[in-house]
């Protein structure tokens, strides 16, 4: 389907494409590669205008491509996925070369105390004021419990940027004598809350021995200085490709926290370490226990899903409507009168890269055996087709039988529950992390 369009090129040091540019148009041009990188390979470029100060403007492209092309391209890249050996090793640092790729600077970890949040951040209008399934968490029956709880405020500094201070809050019973070494989960909260929300789990959790620690994901919480700012970080990571807030750069901060958790607490044993979450958070566990082995223990819920397999199958739809500002961004920039499979594929692959490709479901669920894994999600989520975990599923389930653990791996759908986090899922996620830690 040919199209036309208008495009807003920024300028960087860097030009793509830029010897096409002039042989078309016969001019100097400063071009910001990354929005080159949204045109289809063989468009024409025929109109270049008089540049300002800042910009120039592409008055119109005319793509000689058909849509479908930039599928078959796609289905290709699956296909020589699908016939690659399985190595999770290689699969586990190439996505560390990623995050690493993003990263201005390494700095070496460190660690300041930080006052209690009096006062949380939330991006939604009104804030949430209570939880059933949190509050519904099994908790020890202690008659002064808040008495005896320790809780500690830390920032970590986990990279030279704005987002580099990393906001923990760490929740534990006092022990008396010797101190112990116990088992500890990180806890991580869904879209637009933050690490308060999590306080029921937390107190929960550490009424029953746990040490229960709990973050701001970039751009939420402390992290955050507007209802805006997450949304705002997505639309900057679409025109820029310099940043990756949806999910990828936060799983470097956790593999940071496992860095802390593992080497500067005295209290925590290093080999049980557990991770869970809510919905982004949910996706944040996935992804940090693919790549860091020291999460022991994982529990996502509502956060596992294929995203290749919604784009094939056309079920991408709730889970674009959750961050929908970006995607907006991405089809006007695109020429799109609507926002399509194309415009989804292109921001997961800015903001994400290779989320629906390389380190999709079905590549990086399988990588986690061993270790056990639980996935509780809605049977009827729109946000994560249940579908679309099918061959997740199927691969994790040969990878745990390859190590002879079979049982350490359980999907779990809530029959009627869309994309809600619910007591039943609370309560199986307390109970496998009190099975295996």
């Amino acid at each position: 389907m040919a199209c036309s369009s208008s495009y807003l090129l920024e300028p960087l040091s860097h030009v793509r494409a830029l010897s096409h540019l002039r042989q078309t148009c016969g001019k100097s041009v400063s071009t910001h590669p990354p929005i080159f990188s949204l045109l289809p390979h063989n468009s024409t470029i025929i109109a270049i205008s008089n540049s300002t100060s800042k910009y120039r403007f592409i008055h119109q492209v005319i793509c000689s491509r058909a849509e479908s092309t930039h599928f078959t391209e796609s289905s290709e890249k699956k296909k020589k996925m699908e016939e690659t050996p399985f190595n999770p090793d290689k699969r586990r640092a190439d996505f560390l070369h990623l995050l690493r790729s993003r990263r201005s600077s390494e700095v070496p970890l460190t660690v300041e105390l930080a006052k209690p949040v009096t006062n949380p951040m939330y991006q939604q209008s009104p804030p949430p004021t209570f939880s059933e399934a949190m509050e519904s968490c099994p908790k020890a029956d202690i008659e002064n419990l808040e008495d005896l709880l320790v809780e500690e405020n830390l920032y970590l500094y986990t990279e030279a940027s704005d987002q580099g201070r990393l906001p923990v809050l760490i929740l534990s019973m006092k022990q008396s004598g010797c101190v112990s070494k116990r088992p500890a989960i990180v806890f991580l909260h869904s879209t637009h809350k933050c690490k308060e929300w999590l306080r029921p789990l937390l107190e929960a959790y550490a009424s029953r021995g746990y040490i229960a620690v709990a973050i701001d994901s970039r751009y939420h919480g402390e992290r955050a200085d507007s209802l805006t700012t997450y949304r705002e970080a997505l639309v900057s990571s679409w025109k820029k490709g310099d940043t990756m807030p949806f999910i990828f750069d936060t799983v470097w901060d956790l593999i940071k926290l496992a860095d802390y958790l593992s080497n500067q607490r005295d209290d925590i044993d290093y080999a049980r370490i557990g991770i869970t979450g809510e919905s982004l958070g949910g996706m944040h566990a996935w992804f940090a226990a693919f790549a860091d082995t020291r999460y022991a223990v994982v529990a996502p819920i509502i956060g596992v899903q294929g995203f290749r397999w919604a784009i094939d199958n056309d079920k991408w739809q709730g889970r674009v409507d959750s961050i929908k500002a970006v995607f907006e961004e991405a089809r006007v920039d695109l020429g799109k009168s609507v926002i399509d499979k194309e415009v989804v594929e292109k921001v997961w692959d800015r903001i994400a890269p290779g989320l629906a490709s390389e380190f999709d479901a079905p590549y990086t669920i399988p990588t986690i055996a061993p270790r056990p894994m639980l996935i509780l999600n809605g049977a009827d989520d729109p946000r994560c087709p249940l579908a679309g975990l099918d061959t997740p599923k199927l691969r994790a389930q040969k990878a745990y039988e390859a190590y002879h653990h079979s049982d350490n791996f359980k999907l779990l759908a809530e029959p009627g529950i869309g994309h809600r986090m619910t007591p039943y899922m609370v309560k199986e996620a307390s109970e496998w992390f009190d099975k295996f830690l």
